[in-house]
């Protein structure tokens, strides 16, 4: 009985890592923290030093005040944080955004932050990693990097505007492709809009 109580346990577990980098875009980070605490998902949450300057250029906060949306934060350097080993359940990993070092580290296995390391042990324990990667224009080595990941089984995911969602505002945009990368682990919201789904009744 306890077994079975144990395997539901785990078939409901709600728990994702994020990871927020350096890249421009660090709003994508807070707005998917926002969604996911909305939809009740346990967030363990890494930052890394570069991200902490961002976050302070493009949204005039700290990191600080991002760490206060997740369910527990770890630094960047703690590599013997539980998201580290792959015996830690979760349903995946989304770094939003994803700076192309970070990628590169990650297509090559190179472990050198908490951010890497636990994106390379949801990769070996075959769990979901999106990467909401900002960078343009991409040269042959990006999209090399790319291929790999996508071969390792990653989701390359650039957030990338959808114009039928008819946005009004950033917010609009940034929340449609947050909504979109959840899609990804079936985490439902009510905030994204979908193709047909927004035609009225006679335009279809």
């Amino acid at each position: 009985m306890a077994l079975i109580e144990n395997v539901d346990n785990m078939t409901q577990l709600k728990r994702l890592i994020i990871g927020i980098t350096g890249a421009s875009g660090v709003i994508y980070g807070k707005r998917l923290l926002e969604v996911l605490n909305d939809a009740g998902v346990e967030t363990h949450l890494v930052i890394s030093k570069a991200a902490e300057m961002t976050i302070a250029y493009e949204l005039d906060q700290k990191g600080a005040d991002l760490k206060k949306l997740a369910s527990l934060s770890y630094p960047p350097g703690d590599i013997g944080a539980a998201i580290a080993s792959g015996s830690f359940k979760t349903m995946g990993m989304i770094i939003a955004p994803c700076s192309v070092r970070t990628m590169s580290e990650i297509a090559t296995g190179v472990t050198s932050s908490l951010i890497t390391r636990a994106a390379d042990v949801v990769l070996k324990e075959r769990r979901k990693l999106a990467l909401m990667i900002r960078e343009t224009p991409f040269h042959l080595g990006h999209l090399r990097a790319m291929t790999s990941l996508a071969e390792m089984g990653a989701i390359i995911a650039p957030p990338l505007p959808a114009f039928y969602a008819e946005p009004e505002t950033i917010d609009d945009l940034v929340t449609q492709s947050v909504c979109r990368v959840l899609d990804l682990y079936e985490i439902e919201t009510d905030l994204t809009k979908r193709w047909g789904e927004h035609l009225k009744k006679g335009q279809r």
